[in-house]
């Protein structure tokens, strides 16, 4: 017995322990455990199968594997029936138990991986096809929902004129956690994770759910009730701007790892690009704009960078930058562009400021803005600025919309947000021409990077004679080389010749 390689234990009949090795009395972490009860030898476990096998007249042979909280192992162990009592031998199987667990929990975590990266592909598929933004939040409730890994998810999105959030799809088994959430939502009192979510524009996470204290009471109740004990809020984000919000529930405590979260980050990150999409894409092809006006106040900078320089400012150009920033081109009427970087030098919202051309009426400047601003907030919408000037610290800017139901929405968002006061809304019909489809095809042909290499270009004034830019500025601006600026401008230059001269022959071919 001493040389055996596991444990071994002699036990009565009564279930009295007559002898043991010392593997064995390590692995139940006993001294010397002859002559008493193997009840007292053994700790707890939540069956307590070893037991059982002693309490009748004669011992049951059987064999098992159980989980001892107090030793913290996984014990093997077999129980041998002889003559006169029996024979206990005991195995420790933690790491092999613990080695399954974790092969488990990666096949789990795989499979949820690989279900993300499905409603990755249906999201951009519903990218194509769809025609509203409403198919979006369908796409991302049934891709996470109606799924054995997930209990239920929903999005939400603000409500038009107020700052709760509103339900706009649902799917899989919402029990009555579901309406516990939508109460606490509407529940001034008390804030959610999606709450935090849409306002952080961060991902939240609750797990396990009852012992969050992010979450509210109402919540954990019914969660403990539905079996639900993990939550994830997703924000639909684009830009600075967020679109809304998934909620994610799981039945598991620690649903939701590190890995699984950084997917969930980016499926968000495309929910929000797909919406922003669906709405740039409507505006692209309807016959009918809504023109929106703004009077803005001293909240926006433009409007103090014209009152600090005495100077009326007008927006000749913009062009989207990572890390919500704007590359603003902007023309300058009066005699302070002199006083440009002293003026700016305390608001932090300007960046960078860089002069591109000067004359004695004014010049031409470029600013990089950054964080959250109205032209941000428009450009994040599916918004496009038409007109902006500033002049005396105020300032007015005419937007164009697509003409669907979003037009609420945005104007409520860019008031409440930016003291923004509504002017006016215009309903503008426009001429359905080739120099939209013009427009489309070059959509078509040109990367996203030869265009915002492009627009800057264009507006620095880099295809003027003389220049009002350098090639080095340009790059600058854009944070790329010289030789990378002037491949994508070579590149952008020979598509938009295609496309021009292969218009004019396909309408000489018309004609």
């Amino acid at each position: 017995m001493q040389r055996a390689p596991i444990g071994v234990l002699e036990v009565s009949t009564e279930g009295v322990v007559r002898d043991s090795n010392e593997i064995g009395q390590t692995l139940v972490d006993v001294t010397d455990p002859t002559g008493a009860p193997i009840a007292d030898v053994f700790p707890r476990s939540v069956d307590d199968t070893l037991l059982t096998a002693f309490d009748g007249e004669s011992v049951t042979e059987t064999d098992f594997e159980e989980y001892y909280p107090d030793l913290g192992r996984w014990l093997a162990i077999s129980v041998v029936a002889l003559s006169e009592g029996g024979t206990v031998y005991v195995r420790d199987v933690t790491e092999r138990r613990r080695e399954k667990q974790s092969l488990q929990r990666l096949r789990q975590e795989r499979k949820r991986t690989e279900l993300i990266d499905d409603v990755r592909s249906d999201i951009l598929a519903a990218l194509v096809d769809a025609s509203s933004r409403e198919e979006i939040p369908d796409t991302i409730c049934r891709g996470l929902g109606e799924t054995d890994l997930y209990e239920f998810a929903w999005v939400g999105e603000r409500g038009v004129g107020r700052d709760g959030l509103v339900s706009r799809s649902v799917a899989g088994k919402t029990g009555e956690i579901f309406e516990a959430v939508r109460d606490a939502v509407d529940d001034e009192t008390v804030t959610t994770p999606e709450e935090r979510a849409v306002e952080s524009g961060r991902l939240q996470a609750a797990q396990p759910l009852t012992a969050s204290s992010a979450v509210p009471e109402s919540v954990r109740t019914a969660g403990f009730a539905d079996g639900v004990q993990s939550a994830l809020a997703i924000p639909i984000v684009y830009g600075s701007n967020v679109h809304g919000v998934v909620g994610v529930y799981a039945s598991g405590t620690e649903t939701f790892s590190e890995r699984e979260r950084a997917s969930f980050e980016t499926l968000g990150e495309i929910a929000g690009f797909a919406v922003s999409a669906v709405r740039n894409r409507n505006l692209l092809l309807s016959d009918t704009i809504t023109e929106i006006t703004f009077e803005l106040g001293e909240s926006s900078v433009l409007t103090r960078l014209s009152q600090s320089l005495d100077s009326t400012l007008k927006l000749e150009g913009l062009v989207p930058q990572a890390d919500d920033a704007l590359l603003c081109f902007v023309s300058v009427e009066g005699d302070g562009i002199d006083r440009l970087d002293q003026e700016t030098a305390g608001m932090r919202e300007i960046r960078r400021t860089r002069v591109i051309s000067e004359s004695d009426s004014g010049g031409r400047v470029e600013l990089t803005t950054c964080g959250s601003t109205p032209l941000l907030a428009i450009s994040s919408l599916g918004g496009t600025v038409r007109r902006a000037s500033f002049d005396g610290g105020t300032g007015r800017l005419v937007v164009d919309l697509p003409p669907d139901g979003d037009v609420r929405r945005i104007v409520d968002t860019v008031s409440r947000k930016h003291d923004a006061e509504f002017v006016s809304k215009v309903e503008r019909k426009r001429s359905v021409t080739t120099a939209r489809e013009f427009r489309d095809e070059l959509d078509d042909r040109l990367t996203q990077r030869q265009r915002t290499v492009l627009q800057t270009a264009y507006f620095a004034d880099y295809f003027e004679s003389p220049r009002g830019s350098t090639a080095e500025e340009v790059a600058t601006s854009l944070d790329i080389t010289g030789s990378t600026l002037l491949h994508h401008l070579r590149a952008g230059q020979r598509k938009l010749l295609d496309a021009y001269l292969d218009g004019q022959r396909k309408a000489s071919e018309r004609e």
